[in-house]
Parts: structure tokens; C-alpha cells; sequence
């Protein structure tokens, strides 16, 4: 019963570590002074945002490390890149010391991998103690990634509101600070154990508890993020936020009562159909997230073979499409793949440009008169991005209720992108704006958390850390062409009437015309995303179809 409540507390400790190292989350609130200080271009600004995507590429590292360090190294070595990349920026911006634009380039390289590393201990550490409910563990951490902007904004309205500058220092100190609070409950990790069945339905009824407080903290800083630009309101917000960060503490004590009562009362108090994970499903389930059995994959090909073909629509997509879920693809494989390609394609033109959107968040809100409107909005976004990693947790609690292929979630969520791109060409209010940075952040969100599981299903759990990897080369290649697009209609439009030069001689575009271009782009090939995530679904319904009736069958029998 100890190492059930300990493992709890490292899912909290996850989610702290998720929470306060979202740092790139907050480049719009001070790349203006960024910009100013450098002396640089809209498009030199630009590849110091790419420059912080590029960290990703960079994220097997930290795998590679964890064969020869442990956990708790891993993350300080994250903590001190962020510490060095972001310091250092600090000074620079601080006009304490001046550095080269390539050696601003590399610091922010630097500080983007650190963001890598620390999300690589937060997948170990909910796949080592949460074998289960692995998806539910992953999606809880990764959803606390997005409240980042939100709460360095609290911190920051708390000490002085009117600096933006001083995002680089809290970036720099804040994951260090949250790196050191984690370590106790990190080397203090319960030994792996199997769990019994009645574990497994006390887990799921935990896994509810700890979502719906989630869902209340991200409504406790979205809807009164707004009223925090006092100081001293500020504090007190900052307070209740960091108490509901804490309050999950409580949950190994819950763990505890619960085992306590289960035990006395197991007769009079039994706790069938209380669980979100069947018992009858769990290997099925360890199968496609964590077994290196095949026999799962086995039943499910030979289904697939003598499948009845059924419409013109599946023999269109039945060509080279994946024949079961859970096969293991190694890199050489991988790339083969159609659907690998569709999967790519679906992420670059989704989730990709929702991020490349909030990086470029403080010249758009800038360009049309909301300069001072940036914090609220990069804390919208965050927010927002936060459901929607939430909402990737929707196919695990809903399949018995509303069964539908977690390709099938991922195009719908694909939806808002290219709809929220129009809106701001139409319109460049600022309820406009609000809104489509509220969709956004809501679909790239549901993509960035999905991917991880989806990566898993299709291509193999075993081979997913190396594969996803290969699947998140495209934010550094995406944030380089849709912020180079975006830099360059920025510059064309600065020799219009429209430019306006401020103190420190650097020019900013005003008006809609600045954007406008690239948002009826960006909302184009947004709709590529859509229709490749459409063609992904349609070409692995079928092996997400008989993985349901696989899975009923094995429940009944």
C-alpha cells in the first residue's frame, strides 16, 4: 500500500515539472523587447523562435542519458540548460552584457532542449509507475504543460507587472526551484509491483478525481488570469494557484483510505463497474501500450486478412494501410510507411502552426493595436492548450459509452485551426483574436498530448520512443518555413504607411495587412492538415474497429 501511495506523489511531481517548464509558451511576452535589444529583424526574430523548436530535435538525448544516468540527474541536467540558456538571454536583455546573434541562436537552442529533456523524465516516470493506465497518467502530466504561460504570468504580475523582461529570469530560475521540490519523490519511487484487479479500479476513480481538479484549475487561471494585473491581486491568485497544485497531495491519503475501507467493508461496499479500465481489457491493453507479447497483434492480422470488404471507400484506402494495431516499426520501416506520412503531415500542418501561432502571438497582437494585451492572450493560449491535452484523455474514458479511433479524435480536433485562421482574415477585432487563440491553443493542445498514444498505437510501444522522435522533427522544420512565411509578408508590409518607428529605432508594421496574408495561408495549409488527418482515420478505422470487437469479444468470453 505504500509504494500505491508513492506512486501518486510522482504523478504530482510530474505534473509540477510539466507545469513550470512549459517555458516556450512565453516567447511572445518578451521578444519585443528581444527584438529591441538585438536590433534585429522580424525575420532574425523569427529563427530565434525556430531556434527554440530546434531543441526537440535534439530530444533523444535525454533517452540516451537516462542508459547511463539517473532519473534525477537527467532532470538536473535539463534544469542547468535552462538555467545557462535563459540566464544568460536575462543578461543580454538586461543590456548586462552583450553577446553575438549566434550565440543568442545556440542559447535559445539550448534552453528549447532543456523543455525536451524535462518532458522525456515526465514520460518515464508515469510509464514506470502507472503501467495500467499508462494513457491516463501520460495525458494528466502533459495537460499541465499548458497552464505554463498562465502561471509565469501570475509570478510575474506579482513581482512587477510592468517588466516583461523578467520572464527570462523566472524561466531561467522557476524549473530549477521545481527540479529540487520534485527529487524527494523521485528517488523515493516504489519498486515495480503487478496490481491486483480491485488496485486497477481504485486507480481509475483516482485518475477521475485528479482530472476533474484539473479541470478546475484550468478554469481557476483562465477566468481570473484577467483580473491579475494588480500586484497584490496577483499574489493572492498566485496563491490559490499554487494551493490547487499542491491539493493532489492528498491523493495517496485518499489511496490509502480507500485500500483501508475496500478491505473492511469489500462485502457490503463491492466496486464493480466503478472502473474507467476493464480488468477483463488490461493485457489486451498492456498489449498495444507496453507488452512485448504479439499475440494481441497476431488475432488481429489474421482478422484483418478476412475482412469482408465492404465499400468502394475501403478498398480505396486499403493499399500499403497498417493491418494491426500494435506492430513494431523500427525506423527503416517507418519511413515506408503511407500512414506514417499522412500521420507527419496531419502534425506539421496542425499542431506544428498552432505553436509557430503562439510564437508569433506578440507581433500580431502588436500589429493590431493590442500590444497590451499580449500576457492575456499568450495566457489564453496556454490555457486553452491545457483542455485540450485534457480532452486527448476523452477516447479512454469514453469508449464503452462513444467508440471512435483515436485517428478519428485527432481529425476532428484538427477542425479549429484552419476555422480560427479565416476568422482572424476576416477580422481583426479583438473578440476575433481572442477567440481564434482560444481554438488554437484548444486543437494544438489535443495534438501535442494525442500524439504521444497515437505514436504508440500505430507504430508500436516499444519503438515509440525513437519513433516520435522521428515524428516531432517536423515542429523545428515547421517553425523555421510558417515563421519564415510569416516574417517575410511582416517585412514586405513595413514599407507601407502602416510603419511605425518607435524610440529605440525599430520599426513595427501596424494594421491588419501585416498578417493578413499569412493567416489566409496558415488557414490553407491548415486544411491540408485536416484532410491528411481525415485519410490517416479512414485508412486505420478498420484496424481500430477490430480492436474493439477483439477487445468485446475477449470481455464476454
Amino acid at each position: 500500500m505504500v509504494g500505491q501511495s508513492r506512486k501518486w506523489v510522482i504523478l504530482v511531481a510530474s505534473t509540477w515539472i510539466q507545469a513550470f517548464t512549459g517555458t516556450n509558451f512565453d516567447f511572445s511576452a518578451y521578444s519585443s523587447d528581444l527584438k529591441s535589444v538585438l536590433g534585429i529583424s522580424q525575420m532574425q526574430l523569427s529563427y530565434l523562435s525556430v531556434a527554440s523548436d530546434m531543441g526537440k530535435a535534439f530530444g533523444w538525448c535525454s533517452g540516451v542519458c537516462l542508459m547511463y544516468f539517473p532519473l534525477w540527474v537527467v532532470m538536473f541536467m535539463a534544469a542547468f540548460m535552462g538555467l545557462f540558456g535563459y540566464g544568460l538571454q536575462w543578461l543580454v536583455i538586461q543590456r548586462l552584457i552583450s553577446l553575438p546573434y549566434c550565440l543568442v541562436f545556440f542559447l535559445c537552442l539550448l534552453a528549447g532542449c532543456s523543455i525536451c529533456w524535462f518532458n522525456t523524465v515526465c514520460y518515464v516516470l508515469c510509464i514506470k509507475n502507472f503501467s495500467a493506465n499508462r494513457p491516463l497518467a501520460l495525458s494528466l502530466s502533459i495537460s499541465f504543460n499548458g497552464v505554463s504561460a498562465a502561471l509565469y504570468n501570475l509570478i510575474a504580475n506579482a513581482t512587477n507587472p510592468n517588466n516583461d523582461t523578467q520572464y527570462l529570469l523566472l524561466n531561467a530560475l522557476v524549473p530549477v526551484i521545481t527540479s529540487a521540490t520534485a527529487l524527494v519523490p523521485i528517488l523515493r519511487q516504489p519498486p515495480p509491483q503487478s496490481l491486483p484487479a480491485e488496485a486497477v479500479r481504485r486507480d481509475s476513480l483516482t485518475f477521475l478525481f485528479l482530472n476533474s481538479l484539473a479541470c478546475f484549475t484550468g478554469l481557476y487561471l483562465l477566468l481570473l488570469n484577467s483580473i491579475s494585473s494588480n500586484a497584490s491581486v496577483a499574489r493572492t491568485l498566485l496563491a490559490g494557484a499554487l494551493f490547487l497544485l499542491i491539493l493532489p497531495l492528498v491523493t495517496p491519503g485518499i489511496a490509502y483510505a480507500r485500500g483501508w475501507a475496500d478491505r473492511t467493508f469489500h462485502s457490503s461496499f463491492p466496486l464493480e463497474g466503478s472502473s474507467f479500465v476493464d480488468i477483463d481489457d488490461l493485457d489486451l491493453h498492456k498489449e498495444l501500450i507496453g507488452s512485448e507479447d504479439s499475440s494481441t497483434n497476431v488475432l488481429l492480422e489474421s482478422t484483418y486478412n478476412s475482412k469482408d470488404k465492404d465499400g468502394c471507400c475501403d478498398t480505396m484506402w486499403e493499399k500499403d494501410r497498417l493491418t494491426a494495431l500494435g506492430e513494431e516499426h523500427p525506423a527503416t520501416l517507418l519511413v515506408r510507411r503511407s500512414d506514417f506520412w499522412l500521420y507527419y503531415i496531419a502534425y506539421f500542418c496542425g499542431g506544428t502552426i498552432g505553436l509557430v501561432y503562439s510564437n508569433n502571438l506578440g507581433q500580431i497582437s502588436e500589429s493590431l493595436g493590442y500590444s497590451s494585451q499580449t500576457s492575456s492572450l499568450v495566457t489564453l493560449y496556454s490555457v486553452c492548450s491545457f483542455f485540450g491535452r485534457l480532452l486527448s484523455a476523452a477516447p479512454d474514458f469514453l469508449r464503452h459509452k462513444v467508440y471512435f479511433a483515436r485517428t478519428g479524435w485527432l481529425a476532428v480536433a484538427l477542425v479549429p485551426t484552419p476555422t480560427a485562421f479565416f476568422l482572424l482574415a476576416l477580422s481583426g477585432s479583438k473578440a476575433a483574436l481572442s477567440a481564434a487563440t482560444a481554438l488554437i491553443g484548444l486543437s494544438s493542445g489535443f495534438v501535442f498530448s494525442a500524439a504521444v498514444s497515437i505514436t504508440s498505437e500505430l507504430f508500436g510501444p516499444n519503438s515509440a520512443s525513437v519513433n516520435h522522435n522521428i515524428l516531432i522533427t517536423n515542429i523545428p522544420l515547421g517553425s523555421l518555413l510558417y515563421g519564415l512565411l510569416a516574417a517575410l509578408v511582416y517585412d514586405a508590409n513595413l514599407g507601407s504607411s502602416n510603419t511605425v518607428v518607435l524610440m529605440d529605432g525599430s520599426t513595427v508594421c501596424m494594421g491588419r495587412k501585416c498578417y493578413f496574408e499569412t493567416f489566409f495561408l496558415w488557414g490553407c495549409i491548415s486544411l491540408l492538415g485536416v484532410a491528411s488527418s481525415s485519410s490517416l482515420y479512414l485508412r486505420t478505422r478498420a484496424a481500430y474497429d477490430r480492436l474493439h470487437r477483439n477487445r468485446n469479444r475477449m470481455q464476454f468470453s
